[in-house]
């Protein structure tokens, strides 16, 4: 535990401070002097030593300016700065590679490695071993450091592969819109949605395959392949075949040596429409006196073209994976900006909660301070026989009590300081940082106009601002699309193709024909000699066969296709059920938002009234000890409860604070009043 902290609390009281020791003693010689009905003027019995601490924070708007506050101090310091200037912090910004190189699409990626260094603006913020944070500091380390936030920009490029996977027909894999919150440093948290082509189920009591349930969004007929395919074989082979009948060739053994090459090209269009061309070149040789030509080469190519006409017709059902994956990539954007909203809410409470933390810890070294100031007081009013030996004991067991108040107070503001520092950080490698002490700069927060705003107002912003609002728009927008799509898969299989045939031979007579006693007719032969002839007779129409027909699939009973269609449906109007119940929660939620806003403010304003009285009634106990009518043990008393109330009403400030953040949460204000810009959250680069 690190030691005790000087006093950086702006004093909202005016309780004793210690006094130089000249002070307490002429105080303490003219009350003897005087006796218990004497009369000590009050200017001079409570003479205080009212000196700001060097380290105050700065005051907020709603309390009265300091001279040589602490957020003056620390912004002067870091102008004056001096010594090497650290790097600029390098935006985010990774994007699908292109490149006009031909061979760049069968090479590998690669991303940049994550940045786990932390912003310059941290290391800004730092001076005489503390880190100085103001409410807008925070938010700003925390969009350029913080593990959710920056876990969750790499779903903007990987919705972006997803859209680049569907245009070339590829099925959608699917973004995922996790919304991380209640994370002390990031990277972890709760699940909100998945923009995706299936969702999985929760728990062992799923029905499917492995616990999984297969949505039927994205069901329908099979989608090929947009990108062109080239295919390209070739082969040389050599057979050697014994023949059981001599006649058949006339020789008793067979050989032949082949030369073939074949190319192929197809390509599918979003209209269904496909078509194939290949294309087969042999050279062949053999020892058969028979053959005419030796070595004969044969030609051949065909072109196919084919169009369904019922299941698998029209861009609506060959691009609905294109259009999951243009809604993914907004609803991706949009949970990104759920994510920077949860992000900032959380850092403002972590903050908020530090800032009572902060306050508490003054409040009990004050009061730690008074009640010693109260002891070595009366341990010299009993040296002079002036009071009783349980006095001081009762004082002891105060100081005791303070004692042991501050090393709670002090825990629980080291905890905020961690839980803070992890919030705004990728690292906590240096020791030093990880215990640096922080000291909040603005221990109160503006007001907020959503505290006496009409209901109705607000749920018109919820309505229009939320995320997750246009989040479920986006996901009824899919769902009511994807039931057009799946209507296509219950149609029969038609499709409507054609083949066109060409080939063409070619090739040198065959001496040996003439050798085999073969007739000179028998051995002659008006085809071509070459390839370049035989290439010519394949495309010259001279050797053409096309076919023109249709293809009719009927799948009878058609289950399958029918419980797709039939359970996309059901599962449509489960999220018209879900829809209407988010809407609902959100109403609510602003409703309680603004009631716990209202009530937060009306605990902070019965404690400042608790706190003035306590402060009341230790004045008057101060005023009536310092005549003799009290003890100091009665004072020391109503210090103890002026000490309580002031940290009644620091905890009700800090929960007052976290309401309006809570409803700025609620109606989706929390950008527009933080100033936070989605661009800068995108690039990690706060640019003002």
């Amino acid at each position: 535990m690190r030691g005790t902290r000087q006093d950086s609390r702006p004093s909202s009281r005016s309780r004793v401070q210690p006094q130089p020791q000249w002070k307490r003693l002429c105080a303490a010689s003219l009350a003897i002097a005087l006796g218990p009905s004497g009369f000590a003027p009050a200017a001079f019995a409570q003479v205080q030593d009212t000196s700001q601490a060097p380290n105050a924070p700065a005051a907020t708007a709603t309390q009265p300016a300091q001279s040589n506050s602490i957020a003056q101090q620390a912004q002067m310091a870091r102008q004056e700065q001096s010594g090497p200037v650290s790097a600029p912090q390098m935006p985010f910004h990774v994007t699908l590679p292109h490149s006009y190189n031909p061979f760049a699409p069968y090479r590998a990626s690669d991303v940049p490695a994550a940045n786990l260094t932390n912003s310059p603006r941290l290391g800004s913020l730092m001076r005489d071993g503390k880190l100085y944070l103001s409410l807008k500091d925070a938010i700003a380390l925390a969009l350029e450091n913080n593990l959710d936030i920056a876990f969750y920009r790499y779903n903007l490029p990987i919705a972006d592969t997803d859209i680049l996977r569907t245009k070339a027909g590829g099925q959608a894999n699917g973004v995922a819109t996790n919304v991380s919150s209640n994370t002390e440093g990031g990277a972890s948290g709760t699940s909100s949605s998945n923009a995706g082509v299936s969702a999985t189920g929760s728990g062992g009591g799923a029905g499917g395959a492995g616990g999984l349930v297969t949505s039927t969004l994205g069901a329908g007929s099979a989608i090929n392949s947009f990108d062109p395919v080239v295919s390209v074989q070739g082969f040389v082979d050599h057979t050697t075949a014994t023949e059981t009948n001599s006649v058949l060739y006339g020789i008793p053994t067979v050989k032949y040596n082949t030369i073939e090459f074949l190319y192929g090209y197809s390509q599918a269009y979003p209209t269904g429409t496909s078509f194939s061309l290949n294309y087969e070149g042999q050279r062949q040789t053999s020892n058969i006196p028979e053959n005419i030509l030796n070595p004969q080469i044969y030609s051949a190519f065909e072109l196919s073209v084919n169009q369904p006409l019922l299941q698998g017709f029209g861009l609506a059902t060959n691009e609905r994976y294109i259009h999951i994956a243009k809604k993914n990539r907004q609803l991706t954007d949009l949970g990104f900006r759920a994510q920077v909203i949860a992000t900032v809410t959380q850092v403002e409470n972590i903050y908020w909660d530090l800032v009572s933390a902060y306050q508490d810890e003054q409040i009990k070294e004050h009061s730690l301070a008074y009640a010693n100031e109260t002891l070595s007081d009366d341990q010299k009013q009993l040296d002079l026989k002036a009071i009783p030996a349980m006095q001081v004991m009762k004082d002891q067991s105060a100081v005791a009590t303070s004692e042991g108040d501050l090393t709670v107070a002090k825990a629980t503001l080291h905890l905020n300081e961690m839980l803070i520092k992890d919030a705004l950080t990728k690292t906590l490698d240096d020791p030093a940082l990880a215990e640096m002490p922080v000291i909040p700069l603005d221990l109160q927060g503006s007001d907020d106009p959503n505290s006496d705003a009409p209901i109705d107002a607000l749920i018109e912003q919820a309505e229009k601002n939320r995320p997750d609002v246009s989040m479920d728009d986006l996901a009824m927008q899919i769902a009511q699309n994807n039931l057009k799509t799946v209507k296509n898969e219950l149609l029969p299989s038609l499709s409507l193709y054609g083949n066109f045939y060409g080939s063409g031979y070619g090739g040198q007579l065959n001496p040996a024909c003439l050798e085999a006693g073969y007739s000179a007719e028998y051995c002659s032969t008006t085809l071509p000699g070459g390839i370049g002839g035989a290439l010519q007779d394949t495309f010259n129409y001279s050797s053409p066969e096309y076919t023109v027909g249709f293809k009719l699939n009927l799948t009878l009973r058609n289950r399958v296709a029918k419980a797709d269609q039939f359970r996309a449906v059901l599962e449509y109007r489960q999220k018209e059920l879900t829809f209407e119940a988010q809407k609902k929660q959100i109403r609510f939620d602003v409703r309680n938002s603004q009631y716990a806003l209202q009530q937060a403010k009306a605990r902070v304003l019965a404690a400042e009234k608790a706190r003035d009285l306590a402060q009341k009634t230790f004045d008057v106990a101060k005023q009536e000890q310092q005549l003799g009518a009290m003890s100091s043990y009665d004072t020391l008393t109503s210090e103890q409860a002026l000490a309580l109330a002031e940290s009644t009403l620091a905890v009700a400030q800090g929960a007052y604070e976290k309401t309006k953040v809570d409803i700025d949460r609620a109606t989706g204000s929390t950008l527009d009043r933080m100033d936070v810009s989605i661009d800068d959250a995108k690039s990690g680069v706060v640019t003002h």
